[in-house]
């Protein structure tokens, strides 16, 4: 695959899941793959380069944050996000609107755009899907996200026709304001809340727009894994097999290995972070509360199976004493430990398709999740 374009390869299938290569501007992606959410510019709580080593390829930011501040033109005058923040990878930019449309009581829609104010001073803002394509121009994205409207949960059908319907235009416009450029990509989104017609239907007309990759948003709003999975399954049958397919904002690992079964390439979420952030430790077990009284005496390290740094060099004692102190290194550690737990399954999902062994990889998976802390010291 030649570097530096925009190009997607899918390499192997087992059953409905597949791996492949993703290939931007700056550098290949191996799918599926999972997006750390560096939403303002940063992954919390760790530098870029702790970030990498991770294996993560892809960091996402999100252009509500960044046009409040430090501002498009500021980034944009330090030649760009990857150069601004020190991140050589590749860079996707959420479009802004999942955070405009949750500033409840802070926004006035309309067919033109969204007029909200500023959660951090008040200003008032305009932002359009013209905007929104030009500020992440600004910001050196490797993958533009279209500006679209997600539908409020739970929304009667007409209400989510509407905004559907709405975020279509919104495409239209996005994809004519996008500025083409080698290595560079602009991603469609499917909306239609959760009627299987309407997300067909947005399908059908998100790819006679066409586009380079294909978002499902509206997903983990709300609903029922079981819910979401059925809504992604039927969504996931209308997109074309030779783009690469994003579902925004999901999620927990168990959410992962469901959609990846079903055939998706792509996945951000906050949670491997945040909860660094709030004691939570992802494991092949299972998650743990880092704050639990039973860690507090314990040698072993988070997960005996684990590889990284924090689990390398540190003990479960130590880590539940930065927790219950409020450390600063707590926070660090443990959520870089989270996001290594998300590149190994992102990793050990791709071997197992590569192996056709995703079903006893799969059934292993939960098996491990199922059984708890075996840990005994």
């Amino acid at each position: 695959m030649k570097l530096n374009t925009f190009n997607f390869k899918v390499l192997k299938t087992c059953r409905n899941a597949r791996t492949g290569i993703l290939s931007t501007a700056h550098g290949l992606i191996d799918t599926p793959t999972f997006m750390a959410v560096g939403t303002a510019g940063t992954v919390k709580a760790l530098t870029p380069e702790a970030v990498a080593k991770t294996g993560t390829q892809v960091i996402l930011g999100n252009t509500y944050h960044l046009m409040l501040r430090p501002g498009a033109d500021r980034v944009e005058k330090f030649g760009g996000l990857h150069k601004f923040m020190n991140w050589n990878n590749s860079i996707l930019t959420d479009s802004g609107g999942f955070q405009i449309m949750s500033l409840e009581g802070l926004r006035k829609l309309e067919e033109n755009g969204v007029t909200f104010r500023s959660h951090i001073d008040g200003s008032s803002h305009h932002l359009t899907p013209e905007i929104a394509v030009q500020i992440q121009h600004k910001l050196g994205s490797d993958i533009t996200m279209v500006l679209d409207e997600c539908t409020p949960f739970p929304a009667k059908r007409k209400e989510a026709e509407i905004s559907m319907l709405r975020s279509m235009r919104w495409a239209e416009r996005s994809k004519v304001a996008f500025t083409r450029r080698d290595g560079y990509g602009l991603f469609g989104i499917v909306q239609g809340g959760m009627y299987p017609k309407l997300r067909k239907e947005s399908s059908r007309i998100i790819q006679e727009i066409g586009f380079d990759g294909y978002a499902i948003g509206g997903l983990s709003v709300g609903e029922n894994q079981t819910t979401m999975l059925k809504i992604l399954e039927n969504t996931v049958e209308t997109l074309p097999v030779n783009k690469p397919r994003y579902l925004m904002g999901v999620g927990k690992p168990s959410d992962i290995v469901g959609a990846v079964m079903r055939g998706v390439d792509m996945f951000d979420c906050v949670l491997p972070t945040r909860s660094g952030r709030t004691n939570q430790a992802f494991t092949h077990m299972g998650p743990l509360n880092m704050r639990n009284a039973k860690h507090r005496d314990s040698k072993s390290p988070i997960d005996p199976k684990c590889d990284c740094y924090t689990c390398r060099k540190y003990t479960r004692g130590y880590i539940h004493h930065l927790m219950m102190a409020r450390e600063i290194l707590g926070l660090s550690l443990l959520t870089l430990h989270n996001l290594h737990y998300y590149q190994s399954l992102m990793r050990d999902l791709r071997e197992s398709i590569k192996a056709n062994s995703i079903d006893e990889f799969v059934s292993k998976f939960f098996r491990d999740q199922a059984s708890g802390d075996l840990v005994l010291n």
